[in-house]
Order: structure tokens, then sequence, then C-alpha cells
């Protein structure tokens, strides 16, 4: 993490369905990448920018950056001074819950805007924050369900369903079924393209208009998410390096920071902090 900079990456044990994310940025960037929770960050200084589906988008103070889960996105500091904000990422089973619970919102939830101006919004979700630090789940846990609530009221609606699957798009979800199996020892774009009969170009072609990214950034993305699970359970870094295909822990690092927004020790020692 560079000078000037700071992030905490964390979940109370009695909230087990919302991650924390509390972080001062100056000149960090964000790969392209996904969360497989939703995202609420609040901007409190400066100005957050963030890409996804091809449009930049600028969040500054009393800002909202709105994000579902499994949308590709990359971010960076939208000002010299950088930006600080506090996020949340509420699980897609709690959102839905509080979706149904409050909103006439039918079938999958989710924001339809990707920046809002809302400093009332802004201030729950730093609430949220503050009750958490202070050791006040009930407080957090009731303040995160209301700004879920509000921000799904003033800005969510329901995501729509993927059409009907062409043969690029199966052929996509193949190529993807392989990179998990064999996520530790990937096959090139050429064997890949080969085992699933079809050219190289496609193949690229295909995945892009189906996940968002190309395979090896896919993969990438794929590997810090399951390096998040072997890290929860206590693997140790180094060997959650190797598990996952990265050539070392500084392979890791590299990768985990410009996903999660923290190295991949501090965040372990947040989930395995106890409480």
């Amino acid at each position: 993490m560079g000078a000037g900079e700071s992030a905490r990456h964390w979940r109370h044990p009695m909230l087990p369905d919302v991650d924390l994310l509390h972080a001062r940025y100056l000149r960090k960037t964000f790969a392209r990448h996904t969360h497989d929770a939703y995202v609420i960050g609040a901007v409190t200084e400066g100005v957050e920018a963030f890409r996804q589906r091809g449009t930049e988008h600028r969040a500054g103070p009393g800002g909202l950056a709105l994000i579902n889960p499994g949308v590709p996105h990359s971010a960076h500091a939208g000002v010299p001074e950088g930006w600080r904000y506090d996020v949340l990422y509420p699980a897609p089973g709690l959102v839905a819950r509080i979706a149904a619970e409050t909103t006439p919102l039918r079938g999958t939830p989710g924001f339809v805007a990707a920046v809002v101006h809302d400093s009332g919004s802004a201030r729950l979700v730093a609430g949220v924050h503050r009750a958490a630090e202070g050791g006040q789940p009930l407080a957090a846990d009731s303040l995160l369900r209301i700004v879920v609530a509000r921000v799904l009221r003033l800005y969510g609606g329901a995501l729509s369903s993927r059409p009907v699957a062409s043969a690029g798009a199966r052929t996509a979800e193949r190529a993807r079924a392989v990179l998990e199996e064999r996520m530790a020892d990937p096959p090139t774009l050429e064997a890949l393209a080969g085992e699933l009969a079809t050219g190289t170009f496609a193949l690229l072609r295909a995945y892009r208009e189906r996940y968002g990214m190309p395979p090896h950034a896919w993969l990438n993305d794929a590997r810090v998410h399951r390096a998040r699970t072997l890290l929860d359970s206590g693997v140790p870094p180094a060997e959650t390096a190797a598990a996952v295909g990265f050539t070392d822990q500084s392979h890791l690092s590299r990768h985990f920071g410009r996903t999660v927004g923290v190295p991949p020790g501090a965040y372990q020692r947040e989930r395995l902090r106890p409480r």
C-alpha cells in the first residue's frame, strides 16, 4: 500500500452477511474485477472514478458508488488527492430478504444507477461502520438494513434475466468450467480453444461478451475469489498462492491488493482476529 494510504477490510463476527472496507487511497488502482456481493460505497473525501460496462463514473463527497454482484469494473482516483470512503458489501441473500420485506421488487433485486448523490444514505453507511467498530452489532445490523432498504427503494429495480445462451455463450461457459477446474495449471489460450473446437479469437470474443473480460483477466479474478475462501479458513498466504495458481506470495499480493484493496496478510489477520 502506498505512502499515506490506509485500508481495513473486515467482517464483524455477529454480522456474517456483510463485509466492511474503510480506506484512504491516493494512487490506488483496482484492476478489472467482480464481487460476489453488492457494493455500496460512500465517498467522504476526494473522488473515486470507476469504469463498468464501458462508462466511467465519478463519485465525490456525499456520493454513493453502487455495483451489482458479478459486474466487472475497475477503479482509480478521480483527483490527485485520491479518495476516502466507507464501503458495505452485503451478501445477495441478505439483499434479497430486505428487498422482499420492504419493496415491491420481484425477481433479483439490483441497482439501476451506478452513482448517486445522497448524503443521507452516505451518513447511514458511515453509521454502520462506526457501530460495528464500536462493538454495537445491534445498531450496526439495524442501520445496515435501513440503508440497504433505502437504496433499493430509491435506486433499485429488478435485474433483467439473461437471454437464451448463444453458441458463443455456451462455448464461453465451457471454457470457464475448464479454467475453474484447472485453475492452478490452466491451458494456454490455443490449447483451450483446441479443446473446445473453436478458434482463439472466437473464444476471446465469446468470453468477453459473456463475462465482461478476457479469459486471463477472468482467471486472475477467480483466483482472488478462491484465495479469499482459503484465507478465511486459515490457509497461510504462501500456501494459498500456490493452491490457486499464482507463482508466489508476492504474485498473490499484487493481484489481491488490486481487487480486494488490502494485502492478503492484512485481510487474513482481520478475518481470524479474536473478537
